[in-house]
């Protein structure tokens, strides 16, 4: 599985330190120009018995490098020898990462969960409140460096079930660097983005055009839209103080006022894909139906990144949602976005995962808990 991944190190090594150093600068300064490799169909196989076995996860957002690696972003995830839940606690960190490579067609995947020095697993990412915690949510590469939305994360004021204890606590950007070596050892600097209490923060999705990156976030009010800020390239290490959103007038402005700000689509979802597609000349949006606990995997496209996009149309009905004799009333599906890099022509390529409200249920049941890779014929406008 790792031998792809292996020689693509190799490479590296065989340059001197400041050299692969460079090379990683110039690759990424290169931006979204590059071209990936579309003969790859990822799949996301729970590791075998070893200490820090990947055992599943959620979100999969992919990032695609420059030097032909794709980094996945992970949230709450699963590992060890095998799944392990004690009460309705799961043995888990809350990110890893993925490194993916493509080569003659063979998909390759190397799983990272952070440890520290004793051999101790760790969210790779980590706010310096205690009791608080990071879903790692989309990204891109820029300035040589890799770019993660963070999203804050505390335990809900009035206690729900596993799945749903849970609320939203801010959001913050870490910079992920040196990304010539192994990816435990990559350096993570985190930045301030926005604090508590604004109910709408950047990290739903996140792209890079021209000379700024677009992050987009859900408003925690009325019917939930979706909203856009930026941050221009040159200001990545002050995010906060570069900030700007678009403004009900249609002017950026800056700071981030959600009240004050235009309605990119009226309903939105904590996680969706928002990606340029050259041949359709046209944004698509790939996510659940936000209507929430649905079986609709929606697309809507929109002739700017900022609208108006489509209401929407029904590309998939998911099947573990779907009503029926086999259906399990605990599980509910999520996570849904775009994965183009790994399209064929005339192909939509996507992920979602399914959890369960009775969590002892994640140790028997496998099938679960885990990105499912779907692929579709691409609607034409």
């Amino acid at each position: 599985m790792r031998n792809s991944l292996r020689t693509t190190m190799q490479t590296f090594a065989t340059l001197s330190r400041s050299a692969r150093a460079v090379a990683v600068v110039l690759l990424m300064a290169a931006g979204c120009s590059v071209a990936y490799a579309s003969t790859c169909t990822p799949s996301f196989p729970l590791e075998g018995p070893k200490p820090l076995g990947w055992q599943g996860a959620d979100a999969a957002y992919s990032i695609p490098l420059p030097d032909k690696r794709d980094v996945w972003i992970f949230g709450d995830t699963l590992y060890g020898p095998k799944r392990v839940v004690e009460g309705h606690d799961p043995q888990q960190v809350h990110n890893t990462l993925g490194i993916s490579t493509c080569s003659a067609g063979q998909w390759h995947l190397n799983y990272v969960v952070k440890h520290d020095a004793v051999g101790h697993a760790e969210s790779y990412f980590s706010p310096k409140d205690p009791n608080h915690w990071y879903w790692a949510l989309d990204g891109f590469a820029a300035k040589g460096d890799l770019w993660v939305t963070l999203l804050c994360i505390r335990h809900a004021s009035k206690p729900g079930p596993w799945a749903m204890d849970f609320e939203t606590c801010g959001s913050d950007l870490a910079q992920v660097s040196h990304l010539e070596r192994d990816p435990q050892d990559w350096q993570v600097t985190i930045h301030t983005l926005v604090p508590d209490g604004v109910k709408a923060y950047p990290s739903a999705t996140t792209l890079v055009q021209g000379n700024y990156a677009y992050l987009f976030a859900l408003y925690e009010s009325g019917s939930r839209p979706l909203l856009v800020t930026r941050i221009p390239l040159g200001g990545l290490d002050d995010p906060a103080a570069h900030l700007e959103y678009l403004a009900a007038d249609d002017k950026w402005k800056h700071g981030f006022d959600p009240a004050q700000a235009k309605v990119i689509m009226p309903n939105g979802n904590t996680e969706l894909s928002i990606r340029y597609h050259p041949d359709l000349k046209r944004w698509v949006a790939v996510l659940l139906d936000p209507a929430g606990f649905s079986d609709k995997v929606i697309l809507r496209t929109a002739p700017e990144m900022t609208g108006p996009w489509t209401s929407g149309e029904v590309v998939y009905h998911i099947p573990e949602m779907l009503p029926g004799p086999k259906r399990d009333k605990d599980v509910f599906c999520y996570a849904g976005k775009e994965h183009p890099e790994f399209e064929k022509s005339g192909e939509l390529l996507f992920t979602y995962v399914c959890n369960t409200m009775n969590v002892p249920g994640l140790v028997t049941n496998l099938d679960i808990y885990h990105p499912q890779v779907v692929s579709v014929p691409m609607p034409q406008p």
